[in-house]
This record gives structure tokens, sequence and C-alpha cells, in this order.
């Protein structure tokens, strides 16, 4: 589109460069005593505490979101491409139309998360994004552009060492590649982050959220998360279920080191983007195909694995320069007061 995992470190201190920002969510009573809707001494990831039955609400409602809006949007699309240019109904390919519909249907999912996982478990909707320092766009943009060059050069490698596995096979440029392309460049962002909000933004802590020990809650959210966020992609090949369950949990470990999303969905960004900038170049002019039956996976997908390990790596990495205090970064946003 993803040597051993570096762990997640319990939450630094902050220094100087990088502001903790305290929370004033109301409390959420668990018993006898009431805790802090948020707590900080926690993982991101397991930093937000909820009732049992809020993530019983957040979850289900977030997964079935996602699967109507997609539904609807590429149903529409389809009928349109159908009454316009023909389209066979059985016709499986991505056309630019259809990347517009299931782009926006899953960045769609984005916003609701951050509301619902606000609303009903009662948190400061920016401690979704980073917790507890503010979310950075310096932050961001340093990894964005790491991220890519790491992406292109496994594409590289990957057009060297397997081209058709790859999915690089002819190459041309027509109206439907220059369309894609554009489409990719304009929405693609907006789908990878909104998978990010919902999946490591919402789902995670949510799911984190029944168990009281901070480690175990952790473990739990992140497994449970990747598991999800691998089923969701719909493949019955056992290559393919695992590199997307393996991309989930990469991601899920960018966002415990940074203590926030903006890693994840920095990667995401640029894996996703360049990939169906990619597959556009190289769909022999027409509209992409992506098959996810059994079969189409295979060994190769380690390199993809691999990478998104390089890439954990990498937010480790420079997560410890920042907590040295070698580097400063301005943040934005307002204080959470």
């Amino acid at each position: 589109m993803d040597t051993t995992t570096p762990q997640p470190s319990p939450p630094p201190t902050i220094h100087s460069h990088e502001t903790a920002v305290p929370h004033s969510a109301a409390p959420v009573a668990t018993g006898p005593a009431a805790v802090p809707a948020v707590d900080d001494t926690r993982f991101f990831g397991a930093h937000l505490r909820m009732s049992w039955w809020k993530p019983l609400v957040i979850i289900p409602v977030l997964l079935i979101a996602m699967f109507v809006l997609q539904l609807l949007f590429t149903f529409v699309v389809l009928l349109v491409e159908m009454a316009a240019f023909g389209r066979d109904p059985a016709d499986a390919s991505i056309s630019p139309l259809m990347m517009i519909a299931v782009n926006l249907s899953l960045a769609a999912v984005g916003p609701l998360a951050v509301l619902l996982t606000a609303l009903i478990g009662r948190v400061p909707w920016r401690s979704v994004l980073a917790s507890p320092r503010r979310m950075s766009m310096h932050r961001w943009g340093v990894y964005f552009g790491a991220f890519a060059l790491l992406v292109l050069a496994a594409l590289g490698l990957s057009a060297l060492l397997a081209p058709e596995a790859a999915g690089l096979k002819s190459f041309a440029i027509t109206g439907t590649t220059i369309g894609l392309i554009l489409v990719a460049l304009l929405t693609t962002p907006l789908q990878a982050a909104g998978e990010e909000l919902m999946f490591r933004g919402a789902l995670m802590p949510a799911v984190g959220s029944w168990v009281r020990a901070a480690k175990p809650a952790l473990i739990v959210g992140m497994i449970a998360s990747s598991v999800i966020f691998g089923l969701v992609h719909m493949s019955v090949d056992p290559w393919l279920l695992t590199y997307y369950t393996a991309f989930g949990a990469c991601m899920a470990v960018m966002a415990v080191i940074s203590r926030g999303l903006e890693a994840p969905i920095a990667f995401h960004v640029a894996n996703n983007v360049i990939m169906m900038v990619a597959g556009a170049l190289f769909a022999g002019g027409e509209a992409i195909e992506i098959d996810r039956s059994v079969g189409m996976g295979g060994p190769f997908m380690l390199l993809f694995i691999a990478v998104d390990l390089v890439a954990v790596g990498i937010v480790w990495l420079y997560e410890r320069r920042q907590r040295s205090g070698l580097d400063q970064e301005p943040a934005i946003g307002p204080r959470r007061d």
C-alpha cells in the first residue's frame, strides 16, 4: 500500500520544547471512586477511561457507518457510470469516480470517530489526536518527508525484484490515468487520515478502556484494533490478511511511541498516495484493478511488512531525539485548559 519491533516506552517526561497540556474532562465513574476521563500517566492508546458500555456504542457505530457510507457512495457512482458509460455491474475496477466515492466515504468516518469519542466518552476531542502534548504539523511534515522517501525506495526495489507482484505492469498515460492521479493526490490523504482517526484514535483506546491496568489495556487495544483493521479489508488471502494486520499493528506502535497520530497518518498517507499513483501509471491507461482474492498475496508481502517495521524504527529514533531535547518544534492549536 508494511528485526524486532521497537517496544513502546512509557510516557516520557515533557521537556520545555514540548508542552504538556492538562485536560479538564469530567471524571468517569468506575465504582466508588471516580477516575479522570483522560489519564496522561498511561500510554497513548490506553489513556482514555470510559464506562464499560461506551465502547459498545462507539465501536459498532463506527464500523457500521464505515460500511454503510462506502456501500452508499459506491452504489451511487456505480449507477452513474452504468447510465453514462455502460459500466458492467460486475466490474470491480476503480475508476476516478469510484476512487472519489471510496476515499470520501472512509474520510467521513474520521471526524465521526473523533466526535463520537468526544461526546460519548466525554473527553476533549484533541485527546483523540495526541496526548498529553498538542498535535504538531511540524512533526507530521518531518514524518511525511521521511516516509515518502522510504515508500518510494521500497516501490523501486519491488519493481526490480517482482514487478508483476508489485502491480507494475503496463505503463500508459490516458485521461483515465490523469483523473486517477488527481483524485489520489486530492482525496487519498483524507481517506488515510480518516482510517487512522478511526482505528488508532478511537477504536484502540476504546477497547483498551475495558482493561484497568495500563500495559494490558494497551496490548489489548493494539491487538483488537489491528485485527479489526486487517479484517475490514475483506481479503481471504492469508498473506494479504497478515499484511493488513501487521500494517495496523505498526501504525498502532507508531501512535504509542509518539503519543499521537501524526506518524501513523503520515505513513498511511505516504504509502497510499504513492501506491495509488504508481497503480494508475502502470494500469495500462485503464482503471485500477485491486484483487484481494486467494493467491494474490505471497512471500513478496514480507518486503512491505519490512518497510512498515523500518518506519516504526524511524519513529522511535525521532521521538527519542525529541525527548533528549536536541530538537525543537512549534506546536499548533490552542491549549487545552
